[in-house]
């Protein structure tokens, strides 16, 4: 896909639509016949699947692409929903986020970071087929009749949950627009609905001959990585993005396979899964830019900055949020026609719906050669203040970038060595840039966990990270002839 919509304008109407942030956890009745998509519900979803591929890096095409959507097809069949192999919409999206979702009309999608964690076609199926019971026993549907119970509009509104704002009661003053871009935006669904989901997932590997066990293996990886991203980027663990509402992953792992017990059901088709997903893209694409350490790059923007001590960095397709224990901050783009004070009263004008902000002044500066103005306002927050920052850099006479930051009230200061760090990259630094990508290999005689991690395209935590990609305990060994994943620099 030829990547231009990093940064890109929010144009056009928000999604709305009940979207799953899945692989998210529940009991409940189980339907025993699901009703065919009405045309509503495939008119709904129609509308609404070039906006959420837009919001999530675009579809991905190729075998990789053509296989995700083959496993899910036949997935969506067992579901009983009538027509499902024509009706349902299986796509695999550009994205580094380790995540799955569905909307109404039988669209359903997941994350090449995601696939990437997968270690057999019956995970895949699993993870698909979760999705499917989403859309078969309406839980969207019902999500959205209650958000509007309780007159909360929009799945890029109020209704979007976001992980990294979701405590810390500044989501209620910033409006939308700061929420969004982090591709961490879900809604929150029940935990009986979760686990209803999961449970049909279950019922539908078992009819297509699947290994059941799968998606209790599927949900353990996930639970896995996610500690240890959390580890590596010094933040909380207790809430995975990909299940914001449910803390206690481990508790639905063991409910998963609990539920599969005793169900028949044994192909896991482990080979070709792996010969299928050979080369996948890992991890940040180039054209979306990457993060690398505390730095993040755009070799297509020719820019680089590099995020404090102590914060993480998400990157979206709209934007790369910074976060911390002291502050939250993003970098993203708005009109720009020359006028840089003018572009930052712009950016703090949209920071709000419910009271007009607007710095005390606007200072010009320099840095590292680029033009730059900045403000902070100081904001009531309930019973406290916070500041609220935009900090902007012209790149060209039509093209302007900006940091927005929100921090406690004086302590703006925790992010200026960040918007000292932003430079313009040379053509040679930004060709440096190569993706990552899985490389599927035998493991022959000699080699170890430790060997192989040492070729792992990370200089941190290579035998962690490739404990957690190939599902390998603490005490597990590799066996002469055994097929492991690895990451790897490759175009």
């Amino acid at each position: 896909m030829a990547y231009r919509s990093k940064f890109a304008l929010l144009t056009g109407a928000a999604l709305s639509v009940g979207l799953t942030g899945c692989m998210g956890a529940g009991g409940g009745s189980i339907p025993s016949a699901s009703a065919p998509i009405s045309q509503s519900e495939a008119q709904q979803g129609a509308e609404n699947h070039p906006k959420l591929l837009a919001e999530f890096g675009g579809a991905m095409s190729g075998p990789q692409a053509a296989y995700v959507e083959q496993v899910g097809k036949n997935i969506a069949v067992q579901s009983g929903l009538g027509n499902a192999r024509e009706d349902f919409t299986v796509s695999l999206v550009n994205s580094p986020v380790n995540n799955a979702f569905a909307i109404p009309g039988g669209y359903i999608y997941t994350t090449r970071q995601l696939v990437a964690l997968m270690n057999n076609e019956a995970e895949l199926a699993a993870v698909l087929g979760h999705e499917v019971g989403h859309v078969a026993a309406r839980h969207s549907q019902r999500r959205q009749q209650t958000a509007q119970r309780n007159s909360i509009a929009g799945l890029l509104g109020a209704v979007v949950s976001s992980v990294l704002l979701r405590d810390s009661g500044i989501g209620n003053t910033l409006s939308k627009a700061f929420l969004q871009g982090s591709q961490l935006l879900t809604l929150k669904f029940s935990r009986s609905q979760e686990l209803q989901a999961d449970e049909l997932g279950i019922q539908y590997l078992t009819q297509a001959g699947y290994d059941p066990q799968a998606m209790s293996t599927v949900l353990r990886s996930l639970a896995l990585q996610n500690s240890l991203d959390a580890q590596l980027q010094g933040r909380n663990a207790s809430i995975p993005a990909w299940a914001s509402t449910h803390p206690d992953p481990a508790s639905r792992v063991r409910t998963a396979s609990e539920k599969a017990q005793g169900l028949p059901g044994s192909v896991a088709n482990r080979d070709t899964f792996l010969a299928r997903i050979d080369g996948i893209l890992y991890g940040d694409d180039p054209e979306q830019g990457v993060i690398e350490g505390q730095d993040f790059i755009h070799p297509d923007l020719r820019l680089r900055f590099s995020a404090p001590a102590g914060f993480y960095m998400v990157n979206g397709t709209r934007a790369v949020s910074i976060n911390g224990q002291s502050g939250q901050a993003k970098l993203t783009l708005g009109q720009y026609n020359g006028d840089l004070e003018a572009y930052v009263r712009s950016a703090f004008a949209g920071l709000s719906n419910q009271q007009q902000i607007s710095p005390a002044s606007i200072r010009r500066t320099t840095v590292n050669g680029l033009p730059a103005a900045y403000g902070t306002a100081r904001v009531n927050n309930g019973s406290s203040q916070i500041d609220l920052t935009v900090f902007a850099y012209e790149f060209a006479p039509n093209q302007a970038y900006h940091f927005q930051a929100i921090t406690q009230a004086d302590k703006a200061n925790v992010f200026n060595s960040m918007y000292q760090s932003m430079r313009r990259i040379s053509a040679a630094e930004a060709g440096a840039v190569i993706p990552r990508r899985i490389d599927v290999v035998t493991v022959q005689r000699g080699d170890s966990v430790a060997s192989l991690a040492r070729r792992m395209a990370y200089d941190t935590a290579q035998v962690e990270r490739f404990r957690v990609l190939n599902a390998l305990g603490t005490n597990d060994v590799l066996q002469a002839g055994q097929k492991v994943k690895l990451v790897v620099r490759g175009r």
